[in-house]
């Protein structure tokens, strides 16, 4: 069977087709989540692993990203299947990573050294399910439509499940984990069930999306690689991206011990993390408006501004409180939309100007860096604050050996979470001046040309 024909240039997306696709999101936002937000605190305070080790174990899956993302990105652009070229490896991580992701939180009768080492092997083979999913998932937005503008309507729905699947992460896992073995194997179980499911869901969804892509794939991954580093709007988004999903991850690692040891209660994990997405609920639209506007570049700019002010502001709550902190993380939540949202449609038209210009298909290597490198920076946000943790000499503990931190490690836990992520986020700004592929840039590359 051939790969399905390219349709003729749609404008718009059905609504079937959108929210098929959309549904996909609860995999991207639950498997990026709840390892960024309760792995490393798993490790550290219920199997006792020391945290510069855990640290280590989170991040050292991703050099394998770095393999095997690429080749997920490559086999997909070659895929020919009556399903469309992304399709069928979909499926494939729809059925691998439910069932590794439920063994990761399974709690082993293992503590220390060979805790991590069981974690840190379930976490590899969940990885490459997530590669084998994600890496063609979101090459295609980029293949859906040839218009600009649609592109970021069309992924304004999946960022509404993207919240939906956030505020699942940070309310509802941590709540169900607690800080047990047996919490952390029903919160595992849980979302494995939600990942087996949106991911099907998504499977299924897409199976009438319209495909405007090249319909011959570059023949080699060497050239695949080539036509990656060569492209200067691929390489400036994946840098600005890079620095804003780092300034996430260290964040995220540092939520639970901020409501832990800054505010005083554990159950505000779930608070902080509905201050976080509330925002992605309600100003979806406006990021849209705002990126006709301004063009894309302009709200992306805005957005990592409004991210940076609240992590930065945040580091006032032990004399303001714990309302204050959580209005803070508000404001970080509206500028993490905008981060979102216009990320992804910016990686889309980056995928669609690269086809254009080059009549290859070859946006699943794109994506296939993009999300391997996305990986990479969030678990060594991780691995950022389990340093600062470690140089603040935190003490790692087990639930039925309690411990009392220093107060060189409170301090480590605040700065960990408001001062670091705040600049990582200003450099994300600063290099997002640099990136100009802008609407009439993207116009002159996707014209007919003059007969």
């Amino acid at each position: 069977m051939v790969s399905p024909a390219a349709t003729p240039t749609p404008l718009t997306v059905s609504r079937g087709v959108r929210l098929g696709y959309a549904v996909g999101s609860f995999c991207t936002a639950n498997f990026s989540a709840i390892p960024g937000l309760l792995l490393l605190i798993y490790m550290t305070d219920v199997l006792a692993v020391p945290p510069l080790l855990a640290g280590f174990i989170v991040f050292l899956p991703k050099a394998w990203d770095l393999v095997i993302n690429t080749l997920v990105g490559q086999w997909s652009d070659r895929t020919v299947s009556r399903w469309g070229p992304r399709r069928p490896w979909m499926l494939a991580g729809s059925i691998i990573l439910p069932l590794s992701f439920g063994l990761m939180f399974i709690g082993p009768p293992l503590t220390g050294v060979p805790a991590a080492l069981f974690v840190g092997v379930t976490f590899v083979v969940a990885a490459t399910g997530y590669a084998l999913y994600e890496v063609p998932y979101k090459a295609m937005p980029a293949e859906m439509t040839t218009d600009y503008h649609e592109r970021t309507s069309l992924l304004q729905w999946r960022m509404v499940f993207v919240a939906i699947a956030i505020a699942m992460s940070g309310i509802l896992a941590p709540a169900v984990a607690g800080k047990s073995v047996a919490g952390y194997r029903q919160m595992g179980l849980i979302f494995a069930a939600v990942l087996l499911v949106s991911m099907f869901g998504s499977f299924f969804g897409t199976a009438r999306a319209p495909f405007t892509g090249p319909q011959e794939a570059e023949g080699t991954l060497r050239g695949q690689l080539a036509a990656a580093r060569t492209s200067k709007p691929f390489l400036w988004l994946l840098a600005l991206c890079s620095a804003q999903t780092l300034a996430a991850g260290v964040m995220l690692a540092g939520a639970p011990y901020f409501a832990a040891y800054t505010l005083g209660n554990t159950t505000a994990t779930s608070t902080l993390f509905a201050a976080l997405v509330g925002p992605m609920l309600v100003t979806m639209p406006l990021w849209v408006w705002l990126a006709r506007r301004m063009d894309k570049r302009g709200a992306m700019i805005l957005s990592g501004v409004l991210f940076a002010a609240g992590a930065l502001l945040a580091v006032a709550t032990p004399l303001l409180g714990s309302l204050y902190a959580h209005l803070c993380v508000v404001m970080v939540g509206v500028g993490y939309a905008g981060l979102q949202l216009l990320g992804f449609s910016m990686l889309a038209d980056v995928i669609a100007y690269d086809g254009a210009v080059s009549g290859k298909r070859r946006g699943g290597v794109f994506t296939g860096l993009w999300t391997a490198v996305e990986s990479a920076v969030q678990a060594f946000g991780v691995t950022i604050y389990g340093a600062a943790l470690a140089i603040g000499g935190f003490i790692s503990s087990d639930p039925a050996n309690p411990v009392t931190q220093p107060d060189s490690a409170r301090t480590a836990v605040i700065v960990g979470l408001t001062i670091v992520p705040a600049l990582i986020a200003l450099s994300g700004v600063i290099m997002t001046l640099k990136y100009d592929l802008t609407a009439e840039r993207m116009a002159r590359a996707t014209a007919p040309s003059p007969s």
